[in-house]
Parts: C-alpha cells; sequence; structure tokens
C-alpha cells in the first residue's frame, strides 16, 4: 500500500515536520506500506487563480505532485492550527487537485502548541476531505505541546504521543487497506 503524507507546515521555526517524519518512519515499518512525504516547504505550489485552466499539464511542480497524489493508495493530512484552522498552503495545495483524493482514505494529524493539539484544524481537515469525495478517518492524531515534544533526537519525549501515534498508525492502516479492498473490489470507482 502507498501512503502519502501531505506536510501543510512551511513557516520557519516549523516543529509539525518532526511529527510527519516520525510518521513516514512508524508507517514504513509497517508490512507492505510505502510511504513517503510530499513536504509544502519544498513542492512550491503556485497560487491557486484559475482551477480550470488544467495548470498540471504546464507547471511540472504540479504535474509531479499530482502524478504523486494519483499513484496513492491513501493519504494523511498533516497540519499545525492556525488561528482555529489548518494551514493556508495545505488549502492551496488541495485546491489545485480533485479526481486524486477521489474515494481515497485519508487521515488527520494536527498539531498545536496548547494542550488541545490542533482539534479545531482536525475537524476542519475531515470536512474538508469530505468535500474531497475521500473518506476520513475517524479516529485523529492530535499533538499537543509539538514545541516540546522532541530533544535533540527524532524521537519523541512523551509517552502519551507515543501510545497515541503507535495507536493512529494501527488505526490508519486498517481502515485504509479496508477501503483500498473495497475500491479493488470495484465496490466504488
Amino acid at each position: 500500500m502507498k501512503v502519502v503524507i501531505i506536510l501543510g507546515s512551511i513557516r520557519e521555526g516549523r516543529k509539525t515536520h518532526r511529527v510527519a517524519h516520525y510518521l513516514v518512519k512508524m508507517l514504513n515499518e509497517q508490512p507492505g506500506v510505502e510511504t513517503i512525504l510530499l513536504d509544502l516547504e519544498s513542492h512550491e505550489l503556485p497560487l491557486l487563480k484559475d482551477r480550470w485552466a488544467e495548470q498540471e499539464t504546464v507547471n511540472p511542480v504540479l504535474a509531479d505532485f499530482s502524478a504523486q497524489l494519483k499513484a496513492a493508495d491513501a493519504l494523511i493530512f498533516v497540519s499545525p492550527e492556525y488561528h482555529g484552522s489548518y494551514t493556508g498552503v495545505l488549502k492551496n495545495a488541495v485546491d489545485h487537485f480533485w479526481k486524486e483524493f477521489s474515494h481515497k482514505p485519508i487521515g488527520v494529524v494536527a498539531t498545536g502548541s496548547g494542550k488541545f493539539g490542533g482539534i479545531n484544524a482536525s475537524t476542519e481537515m475531515q470536512l474538508l476531505i469530505l468535500s474531497l469525495g475521500a473518506f476520513p478517518m475517524p479516529y485523529k492524531l492530535l499533538v499537543p505541546n509539538v514545541n516540546r515534544l522532541f530533544g535533540e533526537t527524532d524521537e519523541p519525549l512523551d509517552e502519551f504521543f507515543l501510545k497515541s501515534v503507535n495507536k493512529f498508525v494501527a488505526e490508519f492502516c486498517w481502515f485504509a487497506e479496508a477501503l483500498v479492498k473495497a475500491r479493488q473490489a470495484q465496490i466504488f470507482s
């Protein structure tokens, strides 16, 4: 199963990227799972001006991004919470595409510097996923106090996060595999 994680954090001094990289590591340890990270900091997508212009045919960055999304069996959106929602850069990236997300399972990871771990952003992302014609995974990974989650190494310092991320990975793999099988059986196209 091919999983694509879209990292919607580009701010200087960001911390959410460490959560995304940890998820890549954990998912790649699962049997039969290949995970790649599309970091919007290094995939500079243009601001959406004309959705119907089929920009991906002329813009190589959009064409590559589209190809990665099409090849994915399942996805995960990762975003910090900004003012009660996910980031504008994630919204801009998603707005360029639609059919690439159709009927695919999508997990949600939201981070915050406070105690609530991006709960509002996570809910907004699940609504976005429904609008894309995709399937949001019910269980969300909320990451509170992301600024203090990692020390000098890439290993998280918080036991609660470790339990939460393990549960998220297990739930995501089960959810994604069930929907991939349904898609292969042509239950929906």
